[in-house]
């Protein structure tokens, strides 16, 4: 089999893996958006420095949204009178995990990096949050406050949101990042990984680097993730890319400079960078610590699901997929026509 056919059998096989916890996070996601609306949450924030921070962490770790999605949500959070800190936490909380992510997660990857993930999400927002909210703030411009109109979805609503919407925004991310994962497989050799990315501080440096300006969301970067480990890459390092690459990126950045602000958007970088890598230096010492050997155990998720829903599953999202292909293909066919 030549290298294109190994990488897409790679690809193919995590595919398989992830397709029914893809499935069970859309699923979720639908159930969770016919009750956290954008009102709902604007709410329920509080007013105060740090209970309203913990408020919008816990809110945005479950909201299957990326980087750039998040930012309308969090325009509309302070538009409704959200303080900075809690805007803060949310847009650093809700790229970085979500059901759907956390459902890939736990297919893909092992069960102490599943949890240690959104864990390590909520802290950091936390953190940011808490550290924008008791700094003297800076003056930026407010938006009009705008009333909570958002009205919550019925059931058929979110599914149709879910299985539509939702997967439309994460369906060219995630199978690119399935696509990265089989190149990293086949193509990249292990020792390489090991020498410059096995652990310790310049490993966590360097994904820093990689994942900040990186545009991907937290379901594409999953599958990478796992293909980093299994060619040598340590679950720290691997840690810091899960936390850093979905949670930034250049687009978003400007976007935060015009609603946060120079002085918050420098605290959010910086508290974002502390805590994926003290992330990943905690999570290395706790695979040390108890000897776990974490390539041994990836995707053990994965093998609790028959081969039968495995199929089905892949199945039925790309299905789902078809509708984006024709948009696709129709509007460079309009394109090519207006040319």
């Amino acid at each position: 089999m030549d290298l294109m056919g190994l990488v897409l059998s790679e690809s193919w096989s995590l595919f398989l893996k992830s397709a029914p916890y893809v499935v069970f996070g859309l699923l979720v996601s639908g159930v969770l958006s016919t009750v956290m609306s954008g009102g709902f949450i604007a709410r329920h924030l509080g007013h105060g420095p740090v209970s309203s921070v913990i408020k919008a962490a816990l809110f945005g770790v479950p909201l299957p949204l990326c980087s750039c999605g998040v930012l309308p949500a969090a325009l509309t959070l302070k538009q409704q009178g959200a303080n900075r800190g809690a805007v803060a936490a949310f847009l650093i909380a809700t790229p970085e995990s979500g059901v759907d992510s956390i459902a890939v997660s736990y297919a893909l990857l092992d069960p102490l990096l599943t949890v240690v993930r959104p864990v390590a999400a909520l802290l950091t927002a936390v953190c940011a949050g808490v550290v924008e909210n008791l700094l003297p703030q800076q003056e930026v411009p407010e938006p009009a406050a705008l009333p909570a109109t958002a009205k919550r979805r019925s059931f058929s609503e979110g599914m149709r949101y879910a299985f539509t919407s939702v997967w439309r925004g994460m369906a060219g991310w995630f199978f690119l990042g399935l696509l990265l994962a089989g190149m990293i497989s086949v193509l990249v050799p292990e020792s390489l990984m090991q020498r410059w990315l096995g652990g310790g501080l310049p490993s966590m440096l360097i994904m820093l680097v990689v994942g900040i300006p990186l545009y991907i969301c937290a379901s594409a970067s999953t599958p990478i993730a796992a293909a980093l480990i299994m060619q040598g890459v340590s679950p720290g390092a691997a840690l810091v890319f899960l936390l850093a690459g979905p949670a930034t990126n250049a687009t978003s950045l400007t976007v935060l400079l015009n609603l946060l602000g120079r002085r918050a958007t420098l605290i959010y970088l910086m508290v974002l960078a502390l805590g994926a890598i003290l992330s990943g230096l905690t999570v290395d010492a706790l695979y040390t610590l108890f000897d776990i050997e974490v390539r041994a155990r990836l995707g053990a998720g994965a093998t609790m699901v028959p081969p039968l829903w495995q199929g089905l599953s892949a199945g039925l999202l790309l299905l789902l997929s078809l509708p984006l292909l024709v948009e696709r293909w129709a509007g460079r066919k309009k394109g090519e026509n207006q040319g």
